[in-house]
C-alpha cells in the first residue's frame, strides 16, 4: 500500500464521506471481509487524482482502482451505476456497461449530477455507500485483488480494502471484461 499511514475506517468517520460512514456501520456480520479489514488513510486532497495519488504515495497503478458513475436512459427514466476498475484499465461504457445496464447508450455521468446523487465528493466517489438499489458493476481483476485502493467519499483519504469484499457489496455484479486495458 505504498507509503500510506492505514488505519481502521470504523475508527476514523472524519476520513469518510457520510454515506460511506454509515455504510461501513452497517457493515454485515456474514461478510466475507470483515469491517476490521477496511481501512483508511488521510491524503493531500491536491493529489486524490489517480496519476498524483499514485506517484506521490508510492502506490501501484495497478493496485488503485477508480470508481465511476455511468449513466443511461431507457423508457425515459435515468439508470445510474458505479463501475469499478483497476486503474491500468478504462470502463467499457458502450459496450459492456451499457449492455449490462439494459440502455441504448451510456456515458460518464455529469460531475454535478454524480456528487448530488452520491453524497460524495467528486475524484472521491467510491462504490460503498452508494444509493440503494444502484448496481456496482466490479471488474473481475478489482476482485482478484488482495487489496486495492479506491476513494473514501472525500478527496483527502483513501480506502484499502481486499478486493473481494468490492465484490461481495450489495448489489454488485463481477464482471468479466468490463474494462479494456489502457494503451
Amino acid at each position: 500500500m505504498g507509503t500510506l499511514k492505514t488505519e481502521p475506517a470504523g475508527t476514523r468517520p472524519d476520513l469518510l464521506a457520510p454515506p460511506v460512514a454509515a455504510a461501513l456501520e452497517r457493515w454485515p456480520v456474514d461478510a466475507p471481509v470483515d469491517v476490521s479489514d477496511v481501512l483508511v488513510a488521510p491524503i493531500d486532497a491536491t493529489l486524490a487524482d489517480t496519476a498524483a495519488f499514485c506517484a506521490a504515495y508510492e502506490v501501484g497503478l495497478d493496485e488503485s482502482a477508480n470508481c465511476v458513475v455511468v449513466a443511461g436512459k431507457r423508457e425515459g427514466g435515468v439508470r445510474y451505476a458505479a463501475c469499478i476498475v483497476l486503474a491500468t484499465t478504462r470502463v467499457d461504457v458502450n459496450g459492456v456497461a451499457r449492455r449490462t445496464l439494459d440502455v441504448r447508450k451510456a456515458s460518464f455521468a455529469p460531475m454535478a449530477e454524480a456528487v448530488e446523487l452520491t453524497g460524495m465528493e467528486y475524484g472521491g466517489i467510491t462504490p460503498i455507500g452508494l444509493p440503494e438499489g444502484w448496481p456496482i458493476l466490479v471488474d473481475s481483476r478489482v476482485v482478484a485483488m488482495p487489496y486495492v485502493i479506491v476513494g473514501s467519499g472525500v478527496r483527502h483519504s483513501k480506502i484499502a480494502l481486499p478486493g473481494a469484499a468490492l465484490g461481495a457489496l450489495p448489489n454488485a455484479q463481477v464482471i468479466e471484461g468490463l474494462a479494456k486495458p489502457i494503451g
